[in-house]
């Protein structure tokens, strides 16, 4: 049979086991889509199933999608009747048709998260209680990890109200869902549970659809949450025809309410479940397999499996040890144009790191050598929000008629300054001939009532502080007065979201960045400061539609590439700090290496510095435990041992080699003309800082520095 042609042995058995109980352990790279595909396929063309009576739960639209598209080319026909959906899409169809049974209109609207938290706001009004003690954010976040595990608000209550803030969580929640119902809406998760609860209240509903969806299967089912499980468990109940394909050793989203129990114990939950595995992968050479199998042996909260290939050859790995995070960043830049010249695409490759705050190093050595890059899954470092907002308070300081930042900051975080008020501001400003910030000083002279003065005066006593200090302190002290005078920090502190603490780890990043400058700039001030980070922000609008990839390990989860370089391979950073006590933590943590191992295709390159200077804050490293239980001998110390100095290599180029001296003429692709002020001996390599006419003075190194020696 064509549906057949071109499967292995597990996985024709994967398509063929069609009734009773299924788990299919599906290893990385090892064709799980395929599987699926050919299973719905082999079940409507061999088994004469009609599409209506079968149900497949992906978790994205676009899985949704291109598994539709793959089905109808199998069959060359539409299955426009049969169900191909995310969870939340399958249950708005139910709740269309069951709603009223819950005393919810059919036309209930669905509410996003911002609706949510101006709900949230409303419910913490009408309960007299401080927004600023109980963050809306963070409630929501709160509320969210409850449904997820189909805890009411009275359920809620029974199991964490054990203090006075708890009670009142309660009692928000409680508010939050009552307003909800009043309003005829749910929120996204709201979905979940209430297709649910549905099924159990209405036993004649729940038959309905039993009956309609005769074969079910559910995709990604290690990232499934209790209340997800909870609706595959009552929907195949009757005719038991569940088929789940997942892995347990690529269950890394516990921190969004997945549960990893629920593929581990899917032969206790369904009696006489048949197990098959899908070892043989089709992306990885067998070098790359035997690090992640060595790795994730480890792990005891697993199924077991051992990955392999035919494909047998490749490169070892690689493993490279850096003195600090620049030459960490230098070194994997110095390999990517290697690359490129070996004819690899920038494409082809991806730098893959534990937190969106270590991307910085990496963004600003590739735009120094103008690499083209892609940041995946979060934005650009000097494009993220906190950053922007960071930025703009300094150009504030350093320049109080700076209108467009002031404008971003006079009411973030929330000082009740809306845009009514603004407005006269700035018609007070366009009057007397004055800066929109000396209008804010006049602000009683104004119109305004006397709560929008006290708001612009407040903002304008902080920010008159910030500038006092401006001459007085370091630039990287200022950013931390900055983040402590207008409450910045100790928002986000209190929303205690997974967002917030990256935003945090963000800020203590950007902290690391001034420290960096004052020591490489002693002689500098934030005006230079300030005009570092813009030709940084400027180099950022080179990105195109090629480039490198970046982007978070999570964030990789289900891609493959060529070439992978997994950096930041310390413990406290990969694994987190957070892990190093906690054994389910630690497990997750190597289920997440093992996904970043798992996505290279020739080449793996792992690297880790000796010290880091990460969140403001400068550490000695202990390499990553990871390391050491991949065990393997293949690792190689220097993967490439010749050094190309540009993609492009513009007329004559310098390399360590030349007699650099002090007064020496160099030509620099992107800052142009310069002369060396100072040369320093690092090594193999030498450190030049060089002074351009352009920006200034830079720190270079002469390995891969592109540079031309001008003559005379």
């Amino acid at each position: 049979m064509d549906i057949l042609e071109g499967l292995n042995g597990p996985q024709k058995e994967a398509v063929t086991t069609t009734d009773g109980p299924l788990l299919i352990i599906a290893g990385a790279g090892s064709g799980k889509t395929r599987v699926l595909t050919h299973r719905i396929a082999y079940l409507i063309n061999v088994k004469k199933v009609s599409p209506y009576n079968i149900l497949a739960i992906t978790f994205t639209n676009k899985a949704a999608s291109e598994m539709k598209d793959r089905v109808e080319k199998l069959l060359n026909a539409s299955v426009k009747n049969m169900w191909i959906s995310t969870f939340h899409s399958a249950c708005v169809r139910i709740l269309r048709d069951g709603a009223e049974r819950l005393g919810y209109k059919r036309s209930f609207v669905i509410y996003d998260t911002s609706d949510s938290i101006s709900l949230i706001r409303s419910c913490l009004k009408e309960l007299n209680l401080d927004p600023k003690y109980y963050e809306p954010k963070g409630l929501l976040h709160t509320i969210s990890r409850a449904k997820d595990s189909l805890m009411d608000p009275d359920t809620f209550e029974k199991e964490t109200a054990n203090d006075f803030r708890s009670k009142n969580v309660a009692s928000i929640y409680r508010e939050y869902q009552r307003r909800l119902k009043q309003l005829n809406a749910m929120d996204f998760d709201d979905l979940i549970m209430k297709t649910v609860e549905l099924f159990k209240v209405h036993e004649d509903f729940l038959l309905q659809y039993q009956n309609m969806f005769r074969y079910i299967l559910v995709d990604e089912y290690q990232d499934t949450n209790r209340a997800q499980y909870e609706l595959i468990k009552i929907l195949s109940k009757r005719y038991n025809n569940i088929c789940v394909v997942g892995d347990d050793d690529q269950s890394i989203y516990g921190f969004r309410g997945a549960d990893i129990r629920n593929i581990l114990d899917f032969e206790r939950d369904f009696p006489n479940a048949k197990v098959i595995k899908l070892e043989q992968n089709y992306r990885s050479t067998q070098k790359i397999l035997n690090a992640a199998n060595n790795l994730i042996a480890h792990n005891k909260g697993r199924k077991g499996k051992k990955l392999w290939t035919e494909y047998e050859g490749g490169p070892d790995i690689v493993l490279y040890k850096a003195e600090d995070e620049r030459m960490e960043a230098r070194y994997v830049v110095s390999s990517i144009i290697d690359l490129i010249n070996r004819g690899y695409s920038s494409s082809d490759i991806v730098i893959l790191y534990r937190t969106n705050a270590q991307s910085r190093a990496f963004e600003e050595e590739l735009a120094q050598y103008q690499i083209g890059y892609r940041v995946v899954g979060s934005l650009r470092f000097y494009e993220r929000k906190e950053i922007k907002d960071i930025m703009s308070y300094l150009r504030v300081i350093q320049d109080p008629s700076d209108e467009v930042s002031l404008l971003r900051i006079i009411n973030e975080p929330s000082r009740g300054i809306g845009e009514k008020t603004i407005e006269q501001l700035t018609e007070y400003a366009r009057s007397n001939g004055i800066s929109l910030y000396e209008a804010a000083k006049f602000a009683g002279d104004t119109d305004l009532s006397a709560r929008q003065v006290k708001g612009v005066l407040s903002f304008v006593n902080i920010m008159d502080q910030l500038i006092s200090f401006k001459d007085d302190v370091s630039i990287s002290a200022l950013v931390e007065l900055v983040l402590q005078k207008t409450g910045y920090l100790e928002i986000l502190k209190s929303e205690n979201t997974p967002e917030s603490e990256s935003r945090i780890e963000n800020l203590n990043e950007f902290i690391g960045a001034a420290k960096e400058f004052e020591k490489d700039n002693p002689d500098l001030v934030l005006e230079d400061f300030l005009a570092n980070l813009a030709l940084v922000s400027d180099i950022d609008s080179l990105e195109d539609g090629e480039g490198v990839v970046m982007m978070t390990v999570h964030s990789a989860k289900g891609l493959e590439f060529p070439v992978v370089f997994m950096v930041g391979m310390e413990d406290g950073l990969f694994p987190i700090s957070r892990a190093l006590d906690n054994d389910e933590d630690m497990e997750e943590e190597r289920r997440l290496c093992y996904v970043a191992v798992t996505r290279a295709k020739e080449r793996l390159i792992m690297t880790y510095a000796r010290t880091r200077n990460l969140y403001g804050r400068t550490m000695v490293c202990i390499p990553s435990r990871f390391i050491k239980e991949i065990d393997i001998p293949d690792f190689a110390k220097e993967p490439f041992k010749k050094r190309s100095m540009s993609v492009e290599e513009p007329g004559k180029v310098a390399s360590s080699k030349e007699k650099y001296a002090v007064g020496m003429k160099v030509m620099h692709k992107m800052w142009g003309s310069g002369i060396i002020v100072q040369v320093k001996d690092m090594g193999s390599d030498k450190e030049l800082a060089i002074v351009f006419q352009s920006v200034g003075l830079k720190r270079l190194s002469a390995n891969i520095a592109p540079l031309k020696v001008e003559e005379g």
